[in-house]
């Protein structure tokens, strides 16, 4: 069975056949797909979304960097409240960290929210799912600042480098997340999770982006992390059988799942 450790499946891509997608995912071996929160106006959708599949589905609370505004302190606040109103609802705090892709302008708001979820993710012990679309050395510094024995974790959507695969396995209980990024013809991710082992990984579709080949450049969905599976059991020279089993415990793991 397979994890899909990210997806926001809770988006209006999805509004008109969710039910078909759910199937689907399980017709390909998707035990449970966990879905991180955006912001404030996606928790009600987020909810809903659980409420069709709780076996299949859990639920993570956080702010995404590219939804921090001026306000962010005000928006903050109103996710603390969701989160900490209703711990055993959350499996982990995310999707947070910082994204200068899209905006640079509120990069310190964009940090500040980034380190003050990160301390929500030590006082609850609950892991978090980390963001960092051009913004490696940025997250990496934040999570090592903030680090505690408490602090566990993913870097969502892995595109970096093997000196920054090391540094993320150097802090502990942190994984790596593996996408249909790794699909694509001239990513380089291949030769750089050749060199990290599986012990550190686990999968994930971020659906409904970043659809692996061959369905790039369309929506994504959950059944799809069956080829990012395959295609990681290709670069690491092991059977599909042994990536499932390592990378579903893996999630199972960090995500405390029963």
């Amino acid at each position: 069975m397979l994890i899909d450790t990210h997806a926001h499946l809770f988006l209006d891509q999805f509004k008109e056949d969710l039910p078909e997608v759910i199937q689907r995912s399980k017709s390909n071996g998707v035990e449970l797909c966990l879905m991180p929160n955006i912001d404030l106006e996606t928790i009600d959708d987020l909810k809903s979304t659980y409420s069709q599949d709780p076996s299949f589905f859990r639920k993570m609370m956080g702010l995404h960097p590219t939804s921090v505004a001026e306000n962010w302190e005000e928006q903050l606040e109103g996710i603390k409240t969701e989160l900490f109103s209703n711990q055993e609802e959350y499996i982990a705090v995310g999707e947070i960290g910082v994204d200068l892709y899209w905006e640079q302008k509120l990069k310190a708001a964009q940090e500040n929210a980034f380190r003050e979820q990160l301390l929500w993710g030590i006082e609850l012990k609950k892991p978090v799912v980390i963001h960092v679309r051009d913004s490696f050395d940025e997250c990496l510094r934040i999570v090592e600042e903030v680090n505690h024995p408490d602090l566990r974790g993913v870097f969502h959507c892995f595109t970096g480098n093997l000196n920054q695969a090391n540094r993320i396995q150097e802090f502990g209980d942190f994984y790596i997340g593996v996408g249909g990024v790794l699909t694509f013809k001239n990513s380089g991710l291949d030769s750089t999770l050749l060199n990290v082992p599986l012990s550190s990984m686990i999968l994930e579709t971020d659906s409904p982006f970043l659809a692996p080949t061959p369905h790039r450049g369309k929506r994504n969905e959950s059944s799809y992390i069956r080829l990012v599976a395959e295609r990681l059991a290709e670069v690491k020279d092991t059977s599909i059988e042994e990536l499932e089993e390592i990378t579903t415990s893996n999630a199972k793991k960090l995500f405390n799942l029963d």
